[in-house]
């Protein structure tokens, strides 16, 4: 039977993990340009948005794509110029928990593979200040002389969140150095604190390499454009409304 449209898997759980390699119709040999059996992979490449439109927008759904459903989280105000996927709004909620309760001096801790910092780890640095949130990024952190493992370490400790960016250059990066998912992550990676934003690289890809940072609900380039993803990382680490901390409070008992 030819596949149709109504068997769509994004209505449902969206396509953010592995650009949707898993829907029966945009997955794997359907034909839709999602297919992973041959891998070739563009370096970097970020998805051409029409002028004037937003892929996060209510009228294409929360992962880019047409007739997609959407909805909006506690944390988004509504006000928001991003809309979020069913599936974005589960894998985040257990960040936003985690992330409200801590009281740091960066909103974010921005992990990236060494090759990215001059272009696209940059790039989501400028995105995210210009979101007004408070990143830890070693290009602009760090001083001359400083210990690097020493600072990594404390710009981990000192941040609410952190963000990894998955290129083709981080996954280089995870297949030859394991301490970066194992050491240096794995305390965000416990208290449900760490977001991968994939940027070039599907989920598939990174599970291949890391299979725990790959379960994780993030980002991808693929779906949305970065503009957006950034102001959704804005909207995570953003403050308490008075309508959810009524909600985190009666979830918690009150206390």
């Amino acid at each position: 039977m030819a596949r149709g449209y109504g068997q769509c898997t994004a209505p449902v759980r969206g396509h953010i993990r592995g650009g949707g390699a898993d829907c029966p119709v945009h997955g794997r040999g359907s034909g839709y340009g999602y297919g992973y059996s041959t891998p070739s992979y563009p370096r970097y490449s970020t998805p051409a948005i029409p002028s004037g439109s937003r892929s996060g927008s209510a009228t294409s759904g929360g992962s880019g794509h047409s007739g997609s459903r959407s909805t909006r989280p506690s944390w988004s105000p509504s006000t928001s110029p991003v809309s979020y996927t069913p599936q974005q709004v589960r894998d985040l909620e257990p960040v936003r928990s985690a992330a409200v309760a801590r009281r740091q001096s960066h909103d974010v801790f921005l992990c990236h593979a060494w090759p990215d910092r001059k272009v696209d780890a940059k790039e989501v640095y400028d995105l995210l200040i210009g979101e007004d949130v408070s990143v830890w990024f070693s290009e602009v952190t760090l001083r001359p002389g400083t210990d690097m493992r020493v600072a990594i370490d404390r710009g981990l400790v000192s941040s609410r969140i952190g963000i990894v960016l998955v290129t083709p250059a981080m996954l280089d990066k995870l297949r030859t150095d394991r301490s970066i998912a194992s050491n240096e992550l794995s305390a965000l990676l416990r208290r449900n604190l760490l977001v991968p934003v994939m940027h070039g690289a599907t989920f598939e890809e990174l599970d291949q390499v890391s299979p725990t940072l790959a379960s994780r609900g993030g980002f991808s380039t693929a779906e949305e454009p970065m503009e957006d993803i950034a102001v959704k990382i804005a909207e995570l680490v953003g403050t308490l409304d008075d309508e959810e901390a009524d909600e985190l409070s009666m979830k918690s008992g009150g206390n």
